[in-house]
């Protein structure tokens, strides 16, 4: 089953942890293990160097007896654990009333894992009309048709949007083989498909789903700072633009969805505390969605929304880690209403770039193998906190915060743990993060653009002309991280 579908489970039987093993979005022989805490997180300290502890512990030569394991107390969920899950994953579902009044024609791609067990069935039963990629629909742990089965990449996704022009299909969705991550491409009124990057589709999603919590009444209208949109340092700044103009708190986490978990943890934690001073114990899991929404107002943080640019998105808080599943289903509820206005996506993207702005983003990705290379990432490192940059490209260096030695806090006022990383800003409004990478030998630049669209301006020339300056920005920032990697 998949990453999400653990994640519940662990809440759902009220184990104390649970472990994926899963190549997840990497290729075949690149299987890591995912450990979960008792609320259905992944692990965070203490929990996590506890665990590394005890595993450094036990020498090669003792491992004989661990390995030496019998499957007579191994229990398989059933069915019951299933439909638990998709009772809770279809509370990703808004509006589905916007499924009875448009025909959407979804294509689907689990990319041979597992999403489509449980994503197709959400899809089906809320009104899409699905159709499968045949040659991807069966588990296969070698992945035969894709380099790699991240539905962040182009060629990942070419079999489905193949699929869609085939059948003239609204949109496409695919998810990385464990589940956790949503890629898509939907229709343009050029009749083509466009894919579109992860940014993106978290910004659409949370201007979305706070406006359809307003209508429906769960948050006031104006907002409240006690209602969160959650997000990462690495994600667009775009979603922190979305969630100030609805008048809602703004939480950035550092990378990883772990920690967009353990916010809402400590939001959880908070409604129990102040429900335990009235004499009150609350079944958090078993009180209605709504009801929770408006305890969690009056007594600590709603968590209305959250996503990282590495095309992961968690619609509410009854799974604590991104869910693909989800995810597929409240895109396509996005679309659907789309649809309904007369409207395409991309319609949708350019009115939020008219509203606030025009935002898009860079990735430089340096690859450094082997102990020199991991030397040389060492350098970039270092050489930023004890040299930091003062301008790339003649564009002046305005703020530089280093999580690594400073106390930086998030808009809680809760402390950001202690973290190689560096988010630098520069006098023309852009910014960069930077950081190594947790899962590859690579130095990981995460480049941010925006201009102001005026009224009435070329939307156009506009993206142009951002495009071209992110484009000298990031060639000054790579040129930069060479020579520091070279010492």
């Amino acid at each position: 089953r998949s990453t999400p579908q653990l994640s519940f489970s662990v809440r759902w039987l009220k184990a104390h942890c649970g472990v994926v093993i899963t190549a997840s979005h990497n290729p075949p022989h690149d299987n890591g293990f995912k450990a979960y805490f008792e609320d259905g997180a992944q692990v965070v300290a203490p929990h996590d160097q506890g665990i590394v502890e005890l595993v450094n512990a036990v020498p090669l030569t003792e491992l004989g007896p661990y390995l030496d394991v019998s499957a007579d107390r191994v229990v398989q969920l059933g069915r019951p654990a299933d439909d638990a899950y998709l009772c809770a994953a279809s509370e990703a579902a808004i509006d589905e009333s916007v499924f009875e009044k448009t025909n959407l024609g979804v294509g689907f791609t689990s990319i041979h894992g597992v999403g489509a067990v449980a994503s197709v069935p959400l899809l089906a039963h809320a009104g899409c009309h699905v159709h499968e990629v045949p040659e991807q629909c069966e588990f296969d742990a070698r992945f035969p048709t894709v380099k790699s089965p991240n539905p962040e990449n182009a060629e990942a996704l070419s079999m489905a949007i193949k699929l869609a022009d085939e059948k003239g299909l609204d949109v496409i969705l695919g998810t990385d083989p464990d589940c956790d991550r949503m890629g898509c491409a939907v229709r343009g009124s050029d009749g083509q498909m466009h894919i579109l990057t992860g940014n993106q589709i978290g910004s659409l999603l949370a201007d979305y789903r706070i406006g359809k919590y307003k209508e429906l009444g769960w948050i006031p209208a104006e907002g409240s700072d006690r209602v969160a949109l959650i997000m990462t340092f690495v994600t667009t700044p775009l979603q922190e633009a979305i969630g100030r103009a609805h008048g809602i708190k703004v939480i950035s986490t550092l990378t990883g969805f772990k920690w967009i978990a353990a916010k809402i943890r400590g939001y959880e934690e908070k409604l129990h505390e102040a429900m335990l001073a009235e004499g009150i114990g609350l079944d958090y899991d078993a009180t209605p969605f709504e009801s929770r929404a408006k305890l969690l107002q009056k007594h600590s943080t709603f968590y209305a929304f959250g996503s990282e640019e590495s095309y992961g998105y968690l619609p509410n808080d009854y799974v604590r880690d991104k869910d693909g599943n989800a995810a597929c289903l409240m895109f396509a509820e996005f679309c659907a209403s789309v649809k309904v206005a007369g409207e395409t996506v991309l319609d949708r993207l350019d009115a939020l770039y008219r509203q606030h702005g025009y935002f898009t983003e860079g990735t430089i990705n340096l690859y450094y193998e082997g102990a020199t290379g991991a030397d040389k990432i060492a350098r970039i490192l270092s050489t930023y906190r004890s040299n930091p940059p003062k301008a790339f490209g003649g564009v002046a260096v305005t703020e530089f915060k280093d999580f690594g030695v400073q106390d930086i806090k998030d808009a809680d006022g809760e402390l950001i743990p202690k973290q190689d990383l560096y988010v630098v800003s520069l006098a023309n409004g852009y910014s960069f993060a930077a950081r190594g990478s947790g899962t590859e030998p690579k130095m990981k630049f995460y480049v941010f653009a925006n201009a102001p669209v005026e009224p009435g301006a070329d939307l156009g020339e506009v993206k142009t002309a951002v495009a071209a300056e992110l484009d000298r920005i990031k060639a000054a920032i790579e040129a930069d991280a060479k020579v520091r990697a070279e010492g």
